[in-house]
């Protein structure tokens, strides 16, 4: 290994034990009660080596949730690329999302704390490039809509508000895991996630598609 691929190498290992540090904290104390000080000392690092990389606590928590969407949307792009039927993209989508929740279930929990905090905690430079990120994913959605009403197997909508609904619908439902010993006692969380995913596919579908049981391509 060179010096330069070892220097990089290490650079990587340190913002990786800054954002790990970010993250416990994140959900111990919140975003409010923690300074830099103590991201500093949780990674066991000097404060001029968190500084080194960020140049604030928000733009820390920024990283955080960049590199969760775009975990996200790579797997979401991927689902596009594939020589599939529209809906089956957008079933494919709400599969990766619950995925997502559960094997990167650190990224998802702080993409919802984000979510779920009723104002706005970064600055409007780091959100802008946070809604940047989301309305790429939201885009990709809209696009598998998109396609389906061209080929004649959606009814007319417009795509960017049902992309929205269909998001927001696969986040809400992701929530719900957390009742399985409660509200949902004795039902299956992920039946009853993939039979909703089913109703708002078949919502989009023109009558004459509905009901064909079509299950692995929709025309």
């Amino acid at each position: 290994m060179g010096l330069k691929e070892r220097r990089e190498r290490e650079k990587e290992a340190r913002k990786r034990q800054i954002l790990a540090a970010a993250r416990r904290l994140l959900f111990k104390k919140g975003i409010q009660s923690t300074s830099i000080n103590q991201i500093a000392r949780t990674a066991e690092l000097g404060i001029g080596t968190i500084y080194f990389y960020y140049q604030s606590k928000e733009e820390i928590f920024y990283s955080l949730q960049e590199e969760g969407l775009d975990i996200l949307f790579r797997e979401i792009a991927a689902i596009g690329r594939a020589h599939t039927a529209p809906g089956d993209k957008l079933r494919q989508t709400g599969l990766a999302y619950l995925r997502f929740s559960s094997e990167h279930k650190d990224y998802f929990d702080i993409i919802n704390y984000f979510l779920a905090t009723p104002s706005v905690i970064l600055g409007s430079d780091l959100k802008q490039k946070i809604d940047r990120k989301g309305s790429h994913i939201l885009r990709l959605i809209a696009g598998f809509i998109r396609t389906g009403i061209s080929d004649g197997i959606f009814r007319p909508v417009d795509p960017k508000k049902y992309a929205v609904m269909f998001w927001g619908a696969l986040h809400g439902l992701t929530q719900f895991k957390k009742l399985e010993e409660t509200v949902l006692e004795g039902e299956d969380h992920g039946r009853i996630y993939n039979y909703a995913v089913e109703q708002l596919i078949d919502g989009l579908k023109r009558t004459d598609h509905r009901d064909l049981g079509l299950k692995s391509g929709d025309g």
